[in-house]
């Protein structure tokens, strides 16, 4: 231990969970690691040496469905779609959910499939529905119609809303259920974005919560979740996650 009062929030959980430094810095970076409620955002930055950590659990990859052509997913939480994707030697992956985000996921085993699916999802022929928990009130169905514009630094993405240089973007947002001034939405995304939803919302003032990025309010997770897809005829559906629950007051 350092003896000096703080020390790097890495260092500190490596001595914690006797592991490496490396594999704290994953861990960190995972967004599974928090003090009290507040999730430790910067593997770097400095924190008391008296700081006790705890750690979120990362669910089971569950398969929904499988053939020839393809294997869906239903993807947990706190794990890169492509750290799945190498789950399935065999399999590429169709497309990406953020880390923090839950549900359907597709990878391809056939490459004719996987070239015929890309089609549909240019011509925006995927049905793509997500259920989130926002901030604010929504009662009452709207649309988002907003161009976004995507930006890399450090090797990480941002986006925003661009009138002059942003690609079309349109979010259909429903409203499910309102709690305490937080609301549980029903979207439907046509173009998908990169961050599109995440953006979307934050520019209504409803940012998802645990969105920290985009000024949600710290939460367990990012209340984000792929609900369900349509795909070439096939319907594929995973369950609302267990976190969703305790907001609305539903069972434990």
């Amino acid at each position: 231990m350092s003896k000096f009062e703080e020390e790097k929030a890495y260092k500190l959980l490596a001595i914690q969970e006797d592991i490496s430094n490396s594999k704290a810095k994953d861990m960190i970076d995972k967004g599974i690691v928090y003090v009290s409620n507040r999730k430790v955002m910067i593997a770097r930055g400095m924190l008391s040496v008296k700081t006790k950590f705890r750690l979120e659990t990362i669910d089971k990859v569950k398969v929904i469905y499988e053939n020839k052509e393809m294997i869906v997913v239903d993807k947990p939480a706190f794990i890169n779609s492509e750290e799945i994707e190498k789950k399935y030697p065999d399999a590429r992956l169709l497309h990406r959910l953020d880390r923090e985000t839950s549900g359907v996921l597709v990878l391809c085993k056939d490459e004719d499939f996987r070239l015929k699916a890309i089609e549909e999802f240019k011509h925006d022929r995927v049905y793509k529905e997500y259920i989130a928990w926002v901030d604010g009130d929504v009662i009452e169905p709207f649309e988002i119609n907003k161009p976004i514009l995507t930006e890399k630094m450090n090797n990480k993405a941002k986006s925003k809303i661009s009138a002059s240089k942003g690609k079309p973007a349109r979010t259909e947002v429903f409203p499910l259920m309102v709690v305490n001034h937080k609301s549980k939405v029903r979207l439907v995304i046509h173009q998908g974005r990169t961050h599109q939803i995440r953006v979307h919302l934050r520019s209504e003032n409803l940012p998802i919560m645990g969105d920290e990025l985009y000024g949600g309010r710290n939460a367990r997770r990012m209340m984000l979740h792929a609900h369900k897809m349509k795909l070439l005829g096939r319907e594929f559906t995973s369950p609302e996650p267990k976190e969703y629950k305790h907001i609305g007051g539903g069972d434990k």
